[in-house]
């Protein structure tokens, strides 16, 4: 079997692994644009807080370690067409400018996701860095450490923990978001106006509901809103993602925002042709749905099961919650599923309860409250989400709601799910039990 993997971050890489693992008599060949793969791009942030003990060790794999599995690696390769009928890629080498085309059984197109750069007057000012891959993190940390003032666009997560490592740092921080809340799309408003005080509180100045209009200057950059003007040293754009497919537009079934639709074994609408990753959409259980949701966590399951299934459909893609975690300010947000807003949005009608509570017994010399969200269908009382927010670190909470979503649990189930009590840790009724007892009763009154 001859196959050609295109991209290697997270997808592309597992996809390698598992494949050679399970195939190793297969012929694999994986192109790859940059000089380096397999970036934990979600650690940027913690290398500019100066939290990484070295950013190598950011690298969970590498050219060598995949060669050693005998993939036939193409480092610096850009894969510029795919002939879907004739089985066929066109290359260029990107160190000789050579061109060449290529041959496969099957395909895997792990190609990732792409920053959103939205067509804003002076978007390549020089003060203005994009915040995806290994090279814009190294120009982020250099520019970081020289500059005094910083405008972070986007506060979404990627966003949120930069503004708040330079905010640490000692800079001026200014975080822009064309959404009224911060991480609108993770948590809703109980939760993200707590995040808006935590970062006032730390002097971060919050331009929420503002559109960015243009970048303008020379040895500083002036962003310019629908609202306001905001000086400063640098400004990083964290806008978001979308699909890289563009190789396969018109020749795959895709969303309206071009990521590619896969079955349950990552198998697109051609048979021949393998997606996973930022690439592709995700089967996301909160609403039985396609969707795309770009997250590390995601692209490394559907890596493994391309490798699973390339032979044949083996391994059923179980899907996936969106569970997620960010530390800031000292507190921990974690989330699983559906908020009410993203329920609002897909147009999914669900039910919610709030409940703030110490996470552990007053009699310990020390506890703090967990503030936490719980939603789910009013019809079937199933769990489709859940959200907790605590200097305490409550981040585990959203692998226990998104095993309740997988397993299709009702509140009512989750109430009484048999767990341990132990002062150090939590009350004689887990808080997450507690939270699903308030939202039984309030279920109940209706």
């Amino acid at each position: 079997m001859k196959v050609i993997i295109i991209g290697c971050t997270h997808a592309g890489t597992f996809s390698a692994q598992q494949m050679l693992t399970e195939h190793p008599d297969y012929d694999v060949t994986v192109y790859e644009r940059n000089d380096n793969l397999s970036f934990l791009s979600c650690g940027i942030a913690l290398w500019v807080g100066d939290h990484v003990s070295d950013p190598a060790k950011m690298f969970y794999s590498s050219p060598e370690a995949l060669t050693k599995l005998s993939a036939n690696m193409k480092m610096q390769h850009d894969v510029l067409n795919v002939d879907t009928e004739n089985k066929t890629i066109t290359v260029k080498n990107l160190i000789t400018g050579d061109t060449s085309n290529d041959s496969y059984d099957k395909l895997v197109v792990t190609t990732g996701s792409a920053p959103v750069i939205p067509p804003i007057d002076g978007i390549d000012n020089k003060n203005v860095k994009l915040c995806k891959n290994y090279n814009d993190a190294k120009e982020i940390k250099a520019a970081g450490a020289e500059a005094k003032s910083v405008v972070v666009i986007g506060a979404g997560y990627i966003g949120a923990e930069l503004a708040e490592q330079f905010s640490l740092a000692g800079k001026k921080v200014t975080l822009i978001d064309g959404l009224p809340n911060v991480l609108a799309k993770n948590f809703d408003t109980e939760i993200s106006d707590q995040v808006a005080k935590d970062y006032t509180d730390h002097g971060v100045k919050l331009a929420l509901g503002e559109l960015v209009k243009s970048f303008s200057g020379d040895d500083q950059v002036t962003v310019t809103t629908t609202n306001n003007s905001y000086p400063a040293d640098l400004a990083v754009l964290c806008a978001g993602f979308r699909p890289r497919t563009e190789l396969l537009k018109g020749k795959v079934k895709m969303l309206e925002n071009g990521a590619i639709v896969t079955d349950a074994y990552m198998q697109t609408s051609d048979p021949d042709i393998f997606a996973a990753g930022d690439s592709s959409v995700v089967h996301y259980n909160p609403t039985g749905k396609d969707d795309y949701i770009p997250l590390a966590t995601n692209a490394v399951r559907q890596g493994i099961l391309v490798g699973h299934n390339i032979e044949k459909p083996t391994v059923k893609y179980l899907g996936t919650q969106s569970s997620s975690a960010v530390a800031l300010f000292g507190k921990t947000l974690a989330s699983s599923g559906l908020t009410v807003t993203g329920a609002k949005q897909r147009g999914v009608n669900v039910d919610s309860v709030v409940l703030d509570q110490d996470y552990r017994p007053e009699f310990m010399l020390s506890t703090t409250p967990i503030l936490m969200k719980l939603v789910w269908d009013p019809q079937t009382r199933v769990v489709l989400g859940g959200s907790f927010y605590s200097e305490y670190d409550c981040a585990q909470s959203a692998n226990v709601i998104s095993l309740a979503i997988q397993n299709k649990m009702t509140i009512d189930d989750l109430s009484m799910v048999d767990m341990f009590f132990q002062p150090n840790y939590d009350q004689p009724l887990n808080y997450v039990n507690a939270l699903a007892m308030t939202a039984v009763a309030k279920a109940n009154e209706k």
